[in-house]
């Protein structure tokens, strides 16, 4: 929806399973006109829509196309972002690191992405800037060298770059501008402001300046077609202050092509319930989602972890004073029992985007609901619908 500002809201539709195009649509169509009417029933409804691999393939072909254009009237919604990053099957079965495959070295990413660029530049409304979001380049616990991660961050500017080309035709060809937002993400090779800052820098904008000189185009044409996907989850993850963070990238010529709303879960020990608050946490461990801690030792060191159950069996991590754990929890809640979220986050760049106006689309992406506790599940469009009026009740209103 659209909110006074000028925003696009809406919620991710990765929290609804599928993997083909008949199952992702419905989903939509079970889904949507209940949140609609939860939300917004006075106004059109925006759709951040996931698909994969094949459901984009499914979805190129005329008939399907046509039919869900018209669904889009019928239901006065639109679709303004598409969630590219898990390429196949993102429910039901283990994902863990295997959400990076395949990575941006691949013929098969940049496929991929080419093709959600082509739906979107087929579904977005005249005037509106469309985004879609990917992976962080690859999973940096695959290489075991320096000099390996170098090449393959490299290999993954060069086709980053191809891409960005790719958007600027469609943009001279339909006048429909389309951004890339790589979203960086714990042990992504984007993974924090460092890294993202550093491999812009060094490999993505080089590349993207090669290739344009080479088709004698002016860099700057290109370079806005790739931005970045801010999930607030993940940097509060790396204890990111987010102010900071949003300074330095805009210096560094990086956009903000949409905020990911999502809380990742915390907590501060207290040694007199630390048992109860490792027992809790422990009800988090399940075997879908790769679920990265960030402990915080008390001289203030960070040590990180690639999944929670080396940091649940790690004795130096229980003599930390506060974890956060990359699992998506709802962000209409701050207090877990004995755990809390990273809600505070998410209220900070809602303000922080409020005032500087970083970017026109805000997604909420807590795709986590079928592995969440029993205790905290709701029926699915209630769960949705609350949190896009805790979004709604919670943007800063303009001062007078």
């Amino acid at each position: 929806m659209r909110l006074d500002s000028g925003i696009h809201l809406t919620y991710c539709t990765n929290i609804h399973p599928s993997n083909s195009w008949i199952d992702a649509f419905n989903s939509l169509k079970e889904y949507i006109p209940q949140v609609h009417q939860a939300v917004a029933p006075r106004q059109p409804f925006g759709i951040g829509l996931r698909l994969s691999a094949l459901a984009a393939q499914q979805l190129l072909a005329h008939h399907h196309m046509c039919a869900f254009q018209q669904w889009l009237e019928q239901e006065n919604a639109y679709v303004f972002t598409i969630n590219g990053f898990p390429y196949g099957s993102f429910h039901g079965s283990p994902v863990k690191d295997e959400v990076h495959q395949p990575d941006w070295t691949t013929c098969k990413r940049v496929e991929y992405t080419t093709n959600l660029a082509k739906i979107l530049s087929l579904l977005l409304p005249q005037g509106m800037t469309g985004g879609i979001s990917t992976s962080p380049l690859s999973y940096k616990r695959w290489f075991a060298t320096p000099a390996k991660l170098q090449e393959v961050t490299q290999q993954a500017a060069d086709n980053i770059a191809h891409v960005a080309l790719f958007l600027y035709e469609i943009h001279q060809e339909t006048g429909k501008f389309i951004h890339l937002d790589i979203e960086p993400e714990p042990d992504g090779i984007l993974e924090d402001l460092r890294s993202t800052v550093e491999t812009f820098q060094q490999f993505i904008f080089p590349a993207i300046e090669k290739l344009a000189t080479s088709k004698h185009l002016v860099p700057e044409k290109l370079f806005n077609h790739v931005q970045l996907c801010y999930d607030v989850c993940h940097f509060a993850v790396g204890y990111q202050m987010h102010a900071q963070a949003l300074a330095q990238l805009r210096a560094a010529g990086i956009g903000i092509g949409k905020f990911q709303l999502s809380a990742a879960l915390r907590v501060i020990f207290d040694s007199s319930i630390r048992s109860q608050q490792l027992g809790t946490l422990a009800t988090f461990d399940e075997p879908i989602y790769l679920h990265q801690v960030v402990a915080r030792m008390p001289n203030g060191t960070l040590l990180p972890f690639a999944d929670l159950p080396q940091a649940l069996h790690s004795l130096k991590a229980q003599q930390a004073t506060e974890w956060r754990i990359h699992f998506h929890v709802p962000i209409f809640l701050h207090q877990y029992g004995f755990l809390q979220s990273t809600q505070p986050d998410v209220l900070e760049v809602l303000a922080l985007q409020q005032k500087h106006s970083y970017t026109q689309h805000l997604e909420v992406e807590t795709y986590t609901w079928s592995v969440l506790p029993p205790s905290m599940q709701l029926p699915l469009s209630d769960f949705i619908a609350k949190e896009l009026l805790w979004v709604i009740e919670n943007i800063p209103k303009p001062s007078l």
